[in-house]
C-alpha cells in the first residue's frame, strides 16, 4: 500500500461540495491566536480613555460597600464565604444537589460529607454573623453520619433529619437570591413589588435549567414558554418590547440534539417550533432572546436565527415587529464577528434585531474541551481582562449599530429581501431607526460606566442595561439613580430544585475569584484595583495551550496530539475527501510458510534492533508521531471505511497512536537508559534493560490503529523485533502504520505484518519456539487459550502481557444530576456501537431515582441516530461483522426471554422501509436491501420520522422490529470495503434490559460486546453488597462512580477491584499518561497500556558489577583521601 497523503494534501483536494452551504461558515475560525484578536480589539478602541470613562464607577463601589446588603442576600454570603474558600465551595456544592435527593439517609450523607470538608466554627471575632452561622454549621456536622457505614442511634438520626431539614430551608432562601419565583404567577408578582421600587426596571423571564435530553423534556419547555408568552401578552405596560417584560429561550432546552451532527434535524423540526414561538412573542409584542449557547454551537445559532427573521421578516406583520434578539459572548474570541454577523442578518431582512452582549457563561467547559480535543488553541480568551476589552469592542460596533440611521422610505418597509444566497449577509437597510437594539447585560461597575462612556458619544443610540436576578443589586441601585438609564432583569422561574443546580454550576463555573461580583464583595481589594484597566495585552497566558497541556515528561516536553473540532465544517472536509481519494486494497493472508520465514527473519534481525542505541530507536517514535499528525486525515477515512469508524471516534484513534508514540519514546529514554546504582568503592554497578527477542503482538478491530500501534511501538522501543497479527477486519489500517513506520526509519527487517485468521496463524505465531512474549487484547476466552499455549511450550517461559474485557459498571446514587448521569452512560454504553473494552455493560442505579432516570434515559436513547460511520450524523455505527452481529443478536434474544425490556433506539424509518421490501439474504433474521434508498453517493442515509411502531418506554411493540438490521451497499458503492463479504453493514440498535436488584447482577457474567445496557436498582442500605456483587463477577476493567459525595466515591474506589474508577463523567476514552489503561482478574494481566510501568514488561534486565580496581589501586578512593 502506498504511502498515504499528507492532511494538507487533502485539504488543498477539498471543496465547497464537501459542506452544504448552509454549513458553509462565515465567521473566523474558531480558534485564533489570542494575541493577534487582542491587537485588534485595542485597534478597535484605540482612543478610549478608560481612567476618565470609569471615574464615576468608584463612588458606586463605595457605595455598595458601605451599604451592604442584607445577611440573606448572595453579595453577602460571598462576602462570608468566598467561592475560593473551602467554606463557600462546601456550602454552594451542598445547594447545587442537596434538593433533588429524595431520601433522607443520602440527604445527610451528602451534608455530612461537603460540610466535613470545611471549618465552618473557626472565627477570630466571636460576634460577627459568620461565627454564629459557622458554630451553627459546625454542630449541625456533628449530627450527620460520617459514612456509609455508619450505625447510628434514634437520637442520631433525628438529628441529622433535622439538619437536613434545615438545610433544605437555608437552600430554598438561597434560591430565592437566584429564581425570582416557582412559577410566572409568582414571579409576575414580585417583579411588580420590584418596580414599584425602581420603575424604570423590565424584566426577561427565563426558565432556566439543563439543555433537554429527551422529546418529552423539549416538549415540557415549549410548553413552559407558550404559558409565559401567553401570560406577557396580558401585561398592560405600554409601548413595544423595549418598555415591556419580554422572555429568553435556550435553543438547547427546545431541541434534545441542537448540535452541528445534527443540522438538518434542526432546521427540520427546531426551527418550525421557534418561528411559532416567536411569533406569539410578535403577536404580544415582546422581547424574544434566543439564549446563548456553547462555542460549537454558535455558527449553527446563527444560520437558524437567519432562517427565522426571513422567514418573520416575510410577512407585514411580524416583519415590523423588532423584539426578536440573541445573546452574544464577549469571552468568545469571534465576539466582535458574531455582533456584526447579527447586525448585518437585521440589514438582509430590514428587520429590526434585539443583542444582548454577555461576558459568558461557559468558560470552565470551553477551556476543557479545547484541552481534551487537543485544539490549537482556545474559542474563548483565557484572560478575563481581555473579555473585558472585547465586551467594550463589541459595545463600540453595537452603539455605532444603534446610532445610525437606517430608516427607508415608507414605501419600502414591507419589501422582500432581494433574491439571491439566502446566506448572504449584509444588505441595505429596513424598517426601524437602527438595526440593532443593543442590550448591555453586566454586573462589572468598570464595564457599565465605560458603555456609558461610549453611549454617551452616540446620544441617538437606543440601549438597555441587564442583570441576572440575585447579582449586581447594589451596583445597579447607584447606577440606576439616573432615571433615564433602563436596566432589564434576567430572572429565572421554576422550582428550586431544578434550577439551583444549574444556576449553582454556572456560578461556579464562572465563580473564578477573578469576577467583579466576587471582589466588590472582598473589601480587602481596594476600589482601584477592582476597576483595572482591562485596555492591554498580556505577554502570556498562565493557561497553557491546549497543545502543552501535558508539560514536561521527564524534562522533555510531551505535546498534546493535534486534533480539531467536528462541529468545524472547513476542519471536515478534508476528511472527506480523503474517504473519496483513498483506495482500500486487500492484504494477503499469511500462510505458515509465511510465518515461519518471518520468525525466522525477525530473530535474526533481533540482536541489531536491540544494540541500536536507545536514543534511535526513541527518534523512530518521534518521527513517526509527526508523521501521523500529517496523515490524520487519511487514516481516519481509512478507518471510517475499513472499521466503520465514526468522524469523532476515528479522530480521537488517531490522537491515541500519536501519543503513543511520544509517550513510550520519553519513556523509554528514562526508564529503559542503562542506571547506575550504588556499591562498594572500587565497584561500578549498573542494571541495563535488552529486549526479550521476537515478541508477538496481537490486536483487535475495534481499535484498528491504536490498539495496534500501541503494542507493536512498546515492544520495538525496548529492543524487541515484532511479529504483529492485526485483527482479521481491519488490516489495511495496520497495514498503512506498519508503512509509516518504515518511512519514519524503522528498518523493515524488524517488523512482520502477519494477517490472517487467529485460529491459524495467531496460533502458530504463539506457538512458535522463537516467540520471546506476546502482547493481547481481546476476549477473555482467547487469553486463557494463549496462556495455555505459552505454558505448554518447550524452551524460555515467555511472558504474556493481555488486556481483556469486562463486564463494566457505573454506580449511581441518588445526589447524581440525571441530565449527567444520562450523558455519560450514552457516551459510555452506546457509542462506538458499544464495541470497546471499556464500555458500559451494567448500570446500577438507586432506587429512590430509578424510575425518573431511566426514563430519561429511555428519550436520550429514542434521539440516537443509527446509520453508517460515514454519515456525520450517525451516533451509533455497524457492529464490525456478520459474526459479531449474530452473536448480539443471540444475546440480546436471550435477554428478550430472561429481562424486561426498557427501551430501544428505533430504525429511521428509510432502512425500515428498506428492510421490509428487500429480498432475504443468507444472513439468519436479516434484513437487507440493495436499492437505492442508501445514497452512496453522498454516503448518507436520509432520516425522515421515527417510526410509529417503535418501542417506548415501557410500551409493547405494535409492529416488533428485529434488534438487529442488515443492509447491502450497492457493488458500486466505494464504501466500506473492497471484499463482497465486506458490503454488508450490521447494525444493533441500542437495548435497555431491567434485570432486577443487587441479586440480579450474577446474570451479567458474560460480557456483551454491543450496544447492550442492563440495569439493576439498588437500595440505599445495599452499597456494599452491590460493590461485593460487581467484583463477585470476576473481571475488573472499568468502572464508573456518579455521585456528590465524595468520600463516598472514594470508599466505592477502595473496595472495588478494577483497573479504572471514573467519578462523574463517562467510562470510555483512557487517555495515555493522564488515565494509563487496563484490568485486573478476568479483565487482564497488567500492566496498564499507556503508563509509567508497561514498557519494562517487554525488556529482560541485566545487573552489570564490574570490579574497577581488580588491577590494583583505586584512583577515586585515594583522591578522597587526599583531601
Amino acid at each position: 500500500m502506498s504511502a498515504l497523503p499528507t492532511s494538507n494534501a487533502l485539504r488543498s483536494r477539498a471543496s465547497t461540495q464537501a459542506c452544504s452551504p448552509s454549513a458553509i461558515p462565515r465567521l473566523p475560525e474558531p480558534v485564533r491566536d489570542e494575541a493577534v484578536v487582542m491587537r485588534q480589539l485595542l485597534a478597535r478602541l484605540a482612543g478610549f480613555d478608560w481612567a476618565a470613562a470609569t471615574a464615576v464607577a468608584e463612588p458606586w463601589v463605595t457605595a455598595v460597600r458601605t451599604k451592604p446588603a442584607p445577611f440573606w442576600a448572595l453579595e453577602s454570603l460571598l462576602r462570608e464565604y468566598p467561592i475560593a474558600s473551602s467554606e463557600g465551595l462546601a456550602l454552594m456544592r451542598l445547594a447545587e444537589a442537596l434538593l433533588r435527593v429524595p431520601d433522607t439517609g443520602t440527604a445527610a450523607l451528602l451534608a455530612a460529607d461537603q460540610l466535613g470538608q470545611a471549618k465552618f466554627d473557626k472565627d477570630d471575632d466571636p460576634s460577627t454573623l459568620k461565627a454564629l452561622s459557622g458554630r451553627l454549621l459546625g454542630f449541625s456536622r456533628r449530627l450527620l453520619p460520617e459514612d456509609d457505614s455508619a450505625t447510628r442511634g434514634l437520637i442520631a438520626r433525628l438529628g441529622a433529619g433535622t439538619v437536613v431539614a434545615a438545610a433544605v430551608r437555608a437552600i430554598a432562601l438561597l434560591g430565592k437570591q437566584f429564581v425570582l419565583g416557582e412559577n410566572l404567577q409568582l414571579a409576575a408578582k414580585r417583579a411588580q413589588a420590584m418596580r414599584r421600587e425602581q420603575p424604570n426596571l423590565t424584566f426577561s423571564y427565563d426558565m432556566l435549567g439543563e439543555g433537554a435530553r429527551t422529546a418529552e423534556d423539549a416538549a415540557r419547555y415549549a410548553a413552559s414558554y407558550r404559558a409565559t408568552l401567553a401570560a406577557l401578552a396580558q401585561q398592560r405596560t405600554p409601548g413595544g418590547p423595549e418598555l415591556r417584560d419580554g422572555m429568553s429561550i435556550k435553543l438547547s432546552a427546545l431541541h434534545p440534539r441542537f448540535e452541528e451532527a445534527q443540522r438538518e434535524r434542526v432546521f427540520t423540526e427546531l426551527l418550525p417550533l421557534v418561528e411559532q414561538l416567536a411569533r406569539e412573542a410578535a403577536a404580544a409584542d415582546v422581547n424574544f432572546t434566543l439564549d446563548a449557547e456553547e462555542s460549537e454551537r454558535l455558527e449553527l445559532q446563527l444560520d437558524l436565527l437567519d432562517a427565522l427573521a426571513a422567514r418573520l421578516a416575510a410577512e407585514p406583520s411580524t416583519a415590523t415587529w423588532g423584539g426578536l434578539g440573541l445573546a452574544v459572548q464577549a469571552y468568545q474570541t469571534r465576539a466582535p464577528e458574531a455582533v456584526s454577523a447579527v447586525i448585518a442578518i437585521a440589514r438582509r431582512h430590514r428587520m429590526r434585531l434585539m443583542v444582548r452582549l454577555v461576558k459568558g457563561a461557559y468558560w470552565d467547559a470551553e477551556i476543557k474541551r479545547a484541552q481534551e480535543l487537543g485544539l490549537a488553541g482556545y474559542p474563548v480568551f483565557s484572560h478575563k481582562h481581555h473579555t473585558d476589552a472585547s465586551y467594550l469592542a463589541c459595545a463600540r460596533i453595537m452603539l455605532d449599530a444603534a446610532a445610525a440611521s437606517d430608516r427607508p422610505q415608507a414605501a419600502a418597509l414591507h419589501q422582500p429581501p432581494p433574491a439571491g444566497d439566502v446566506k448572504t449577509w449584509g444588505g441595505p437597510a429596513f424598517s426601524h431607526d437602527a438595526p440593532i437594539y443593543p442590550q448591555f447585560a453586566t454586573h462589572n461597575a468598570g464595564t457599565i460606566a465605560a458603555v456609558l462612556h461610549l453611549a454617551a458619544q452616540r446620544p441617538t443610540a437606543r440601549f438597555e442595561l441587564q442583570r441576572l436576578h440575585g447579582m449586581g443589586e447594589g451596583i445597579y441601585r447607584e447606577v440606576l439613580n439616573n432615571k433615564a438609564l433602563r436596566c432589564r432583569v434576567y430572572a429565572p422561574v421554576g422550582e428550586h430544585r431544578d434550577l439551583l443546580a444549574y444556576l449553582v454550576r454556572r456560578l461556579l463555573e464562572n465563580g473564578a475569584n477573578s469576577s467583579f461580583v466576587h471582589l466588590l464583595a472582598d473589601t480587602s481589594v481596594p476600589a482601584q484595583e477592582l476597576l483595572h484597566d482591562p485596555l492591554w495585552l498580556a505577554d502570556r497566558s498562565t493557561l497553557p495551550a491546549p497543545r502543552n497541556l501535558y508539560g514536561l515528561l521527564h524534562g522533555e516536553p510531551r505535546p498534546n496530539p493535534l486534533g480539531f473540532d467536528v462541529a468545524d465544517a472547513p476542519a471536515r472536509a478534508p476528511v472527506l475527501a480523503a474517504a473519496r481519494a483513498l483506495p482500500l486494497p486487500a492484504v494477503a493472508e499469511a500462510g505458515a510458510e509465511a510465518v515461519e520465514s518471518a520468525m525466522r527473519t525477525l530473530h535474526a534481525a533481533w540482536p541489531a534492533w536491540n544494540a541500536k542505541p536507545l536514543p534511535e530507536r526513541c527518534a523512530v517514535l518521534l518521527r513517526a508521531a509527526d508523521l501521523l499528525e500529517q496523515r490524520r486525515d487519511a487514516f481516519i477515512a481509512l478507518m471510517q471505511r475499513e472499521a466503520h469508524k465514526t468522524l469523532g471516534d476515528a479522530l480521537s484513534e488517531v490522537r491515541e497512536a500519536t501519543d503513543f508514540c511520544r509517550y513510550y519514546a520519553l519513556q523509554a529514554r528514562h526508564l529503559l537508559a542503562e542506571q547506575e546504582l550504588p556499591g562498594p568503592t572500587g565497584e561500578r554497578n549498573a542494571l541495563r534493560s535488552n529486549g526479550r527477542g521476537v515478541f508477538v503482538c496481537i490486536s483487535p478491530w475495534n481499535f484498528p490503529l491504536a490498539i495496534f500501534a500501541g503494542q507493536v511501538l512498546a515492544a520495538l522501543v525496548a529492543g524487541n523485533s515484532v511479529a504483529a497479527k492485526p485483527a482479521e477486519q481491519t488490516p489495511a489500517t495496520a497495514q498503512a502504520f506498519v508503512n509509516l513506520l518504515a518511512e519514519a526509519g524503522l528498518p523493515r527487517q524488524v517488523l512482520a505484518l502477519l494477517h490472517g485468521p487467529g485460529e491459524t496463524v495467531g496460533a502458530a505465531l504463539v506457538a512458535h519456539p522463537l516467540t520471546a512474549g506476546v502482547a493481547f487484547t481481546g476476549s477473555t476466552a482467547v487469553a486463557r487459550s494463549i496462556n495455555r499455549a505459552l505454558a505448554a511450550k518447550d524452551g524460555p517461559i515467555a511472558p504474556l502481557i493481555a488486556e481483556t474485557g469486562g463486564v463494566n459498571a457505573m454506580i449511581v446514587d441518588s445526589t447524581a444530576l440525571p441530565e449527567q448521569v444520562v450523558d455519560a452512560v450514552v457516551s459510555s454504553a452506546f457509542r462506538s456501537a458499544g464495541q470497546r473494552c471499556s464500555a458500559l455493560r451494567l448500570l446500577c442505579v438507586q432506587d429512590d431515582v430509578a424510575d425518573a432516570m431511566l426514563a430519561m434515559l429511555a428519550g436520550a436513547m429514542h434521539e440516537l441516530r443509527i446509520g453508517p460511520a460515514c454519515d456525520f450524523a450517525t451516533d451509533v455505527p455497524p457492529v464490525i461483522d456478520a459474526d459479531a452481529w449474530k452473536g448480539l443478536r443471540a444475546q440480546t434474544e436471550r435477554l428478550q426471554r430472561d429481562a424486561r425490556l426498557l427501551a430501544r433506539t428505533p430504525w429511521p424509518c428509510d432502512m425500515l422501509e428498506a428492510a421490509r421490501t428487500a429480498p432475504p439474504t443468507d444472513l439468519p433474521h436479516a434484513m437487507a436491501e440493495e436499492s437505492s434508498t442508501l445514497r452512496t453517493d453522498a454516503m448518507r442515509i436520509e432520516l425522515g420520522s421515527l417510526p410509529t411502531g417503535g418501542e417506548g418506554w415501557g410500551g409493547e411493540l405494535a409492529n416488533p422490529i428485529q434488534a438487529a438490521l442488515a443492509l447491502r451497499i450497492p457493488e458500486d458503492a466505494p464504501l466500506p470495503g473492497a471484499q463482497p463479504a465486506a458490503r454488508t453493514l450490521h447494525f444493533i440498535a441500542p437495548s435497555l434490559f431491567d434485570i432486577g436488584g443487587v441479586v440480579g447482577v450474577a446474570k451479567a457474567k458474560d460480557e456483551i460486546f454491543g450496544p447492550v445496557l442492563q440495569v439493576v436498582r439498588w437500595k440505599a442500605g445495599e452499597l456494599d453488597a452491590l460493590i461485593d456483587a460487581i467484583n463477585a463477577l470476576g473481571y475488573g476493567l472499568t468502572l464508573g462512580v456518579q455521585t456528590r459525595i465524595d468520600g463516598r466515591a472514594l470508599r466505592i474506589a477502595e473496595r472495588a477491584r478494577c483497573g479504572n474508577v471514573y467519578v462523574n463523567r463517562n467510562m470510555i476514552g483512557a487517555v495515555v499518561g493522564v488515565q494509563p489503561f487496563g484490568g485486573e482478574g478476568l479483565s487482564g494481566t497488567g500492566p496498564k497500556a499507556g503508563g509509567p510501568h508497561y514498557l519494562p514488561r517487554f525488556c529482560s534486565e541485566q545487573t552489570l558489577t564490574i570490579n574497577t580496581a581488580a588491577a590494583g589501586g583505586n584512583a577515586a578512593l585515594l583522591a578522597q583521601a587526599a583531601v
